[in-house]
């Protein structure tokens, strides 16, 4: 299995946990981390919406306490609970906060992002594209 099936079938299983009573938008991202590891998670809303965490930034938080350093690709699977289409039929990408904290763990500006949707159609995009000009500490 390649590694963007397998990060699809993590992010797929992610999204089934999704609690998201408020938006109806459940979201589950899996990381294929630099240690050969997979991190995924799952939005998490609460009623001081939209206080809540995204599917990007839980499976971050798993990379991160895994120990791992940096992010070789992920995948994002996201749909509406009710079955609803994405708004214009597109992709569901990550917002602009997830944007940068994707960017933070990288391993490049050609890491490669992948925006799915339940029924694994999807579209590749790179860091770079998601994040033009983004925000960069130097090392």
């Amino acid at each position: 299995m390649d590694d963007f099936h397998r990060l699809f079938t993590a992010a797929s299983a992610a999204r089934a946990k999704a609690h998201a009573p408020y938006s109806n938008y459940a979201v589950g991202a899996a990381l294929l981390a630099d240690d050969g590891n997979i991190y995924a998670g799952c939005n998490v809303e609460n009623a001081a919406f939209p206080e809540g965490w995204c599917a990007e930034t839980t499976a971050i938080g798993h990379l991160v306490m895994g120990g791992a350093k940096r992010i070789v690709s992920a995948v994002v699977v996201a749909s509406r609970i009710d079955g609803e289409r994405v708004p214009g039929g597109r992709f569901c990408t990550p917002c602009g906060g997830c944007r940068q904290r994707l960017s933070e763990f990288a391993a490049s500006p050609a890491t490669e992002i992948w925006a799915a949707d339940p029924e694994g159609a999807s579209q590749r995009f790179t860091m770079a594209e998601l994040l033009p000009a983004g925000f960069v500490l130097e090392e």
